[in-house]
């Protein structure tokens, strides 16, 4: 069954931010329409949607970003095994991480859920949060 939200990327050169998804993240491309600069690709359980701006069906009227980076505002989180693969891949492709690998616990109700996390930006600047989890612990408050 496909997720209930699926986010759709504004891409500005669709083979760049194929590449990046594919070829160095590791997503699959479930389908594509290349004349319309689109691809659906999956991740473990994570799904999302990438379409060249002016090619196919483009929503406009003041909605398509301009300027880098593109979803400002926005990041995506997208569960997978282990980060660690994914940092060499980028490193060794020479691709900078917006944020480094981190340990994070976030508050939920009385307990913690962990997370090994890192960010790192598309070729448009779509920001990625990429993260396996750490489990669960007790809430210890800061401070």
């Amino acid at each position: 069954m496909p997720n209930a939200l699926v986010p759709e990327f504004a891409v500005s050169d669709f083979e760049i931010s194929r590449a990046f998804y594919c070829d160095l993240l590791g997503f699959t491309c479930s389908y594509m329409r290349p004349e319309d600069g689109f691809a659906y690709l999956v991740l473990g359980q994570a799904e999302l949607m990438i379409d060249q701006i002016g090619e196919g069906r483009t929503f406009d009227d003041g909605h398509l970003p301009t300027q880098y980076p593109f979803g400002r505002g926005l990041n995506v989180q997208i569960e997978v095994r282990a980060i660690a693969p994914l940092v060499a891949r980028l490193r060794a492709a020479g691709h900078a991480l917006y944020l480094e690998p981190e340990d994070k616990w976030y508050r939920k109700g009385t307990t913690d859920v962990g997370n090994r996390q890192f960010v790192v930006a598309d070729p448009d600047g779509y920001l990625l949060r990429f993260y396996e989890t750490l489990g669960t612990r007790k809430h210890r408050p800061e401070g």
